[in-house]
């Protein structure tokens, strides 16, 4: 069961995940009326924008999900900075509009997505390994394997 309220989109959220690099963006569903404020303000199909990844950890690596579809693998970049942060980025373009079609309804988002994760120290940021399939892309991030403290018995003399 989740502690975080289903008002923060119904999934599990990361609103309270130290390990995120998320900000709350209060604009975000707001709708611009003023014209002049909307061009002051530009905002993406929040759809796209706002692409959901699942994060797991199993004990041999951290493994990132994120539904991309109808992306191919050469429109999506993934890199791990230096300060240990993995960043899923990319871009849909919106479709060419033909003069002779008449849209009924447009559902389909497009635009720029970015998504940052600060990884744990555990994690071997120089072995990334990514893939993507039927528009899912994985990422998986091995991690550094625990090493158990050695215990030596020290003989007690007397």
């Amino acid at each position: 069961m989740s502690l975080i309220p289903s008002f923060f989109g119904g999934r599990r959220s990361n609103v309270f995940d130290p390990f995120s690099l998320d900000v709350w963006d209060p604009l975000k569903d707001f709708p611009f009326s003023n014209s002049a404020l909307s061009a002051s303000f530009p905002r993406e199909n929040s759809a796209f924008v706002s692409t959901r990844v699942d994060w797991k950890e199993t004990p041999e690596a951290h493994v990132f999900k994120a539904d991309l579809p109808g992306l191919k693998k050469e429109e999506v970049k993934v890199e791990v900075e230096d300060d240990r942060v993995l960043q899923i980025s990319g871009e849909r373009s919106i479709e060419k509009e033909d003069k002779k079609d008449e849209w009924h309804r447009v559902e389909r988002s497009s635009g720029k997505f970015l998504r940052r994760f600060r990884l744990p120290e555990n994690a071997k940021i120089d072995q990334v390994k990514a893939s993507m399939e039927n528009g899912v892309l994985t990422v998986t991030v091995p991690k550094e394997e625990v090493k158990k403290p050695e215990v030596k018995s020290i003989e007690i003399s007397g």
